[in-house]
């Protein structure tokens, strides 16, 4: 497969690593919209929300309290969660990932 996350899952592409275990990596943007700015990323491969199976309730659960847990350490009060799905959406890596961004204020609706 010809997923540069699953690259970086696999250590074959390096990564400003911010959190690592059996089932996620979370590391830095190498282009940050915010002073902030990392992604979570399951280690199994998944296209995006739209091709989640029931048997992900329990990763993404993880995904989601880890994204908490990261936030919290990185002693943001407020920040923003994205996925983005599809081409259309703005998705660029064909691999589940989410942008966690904080440090500074954030327009509604995004753009």
């Amino acid at each position: 497969m010809d997923c540069v996350f699953c690259k970086i899952v696999d250590g074959d592409i390096p990564s400003d690593t911010i959190y690592e275990d059996d089932q996620i990596i979370a590391f830095k943007d190498l282009d940050p919209q915010a002073p902030i700015h990392f992604l979570v990323i399951p280690k199994k491969h998944i296209t995006s929300l739209a091709t989640l199976e029931d048997s992900d309730s329990a990763l993404i659960a993880h995904i989601m309290k880890s994204i908490k847990r990261l936030a919290e350490e990185k002693g943001l009060e407020s920040y923003r969660v994205v996925t983005n799905i599809g081409e259309d959406g703005g998705q660029s890596v064909p691999h589940l990932h989410f942008h966690v961004l904080g440090g500074r204020s954030f327009n509604w609706p995004p753009g």
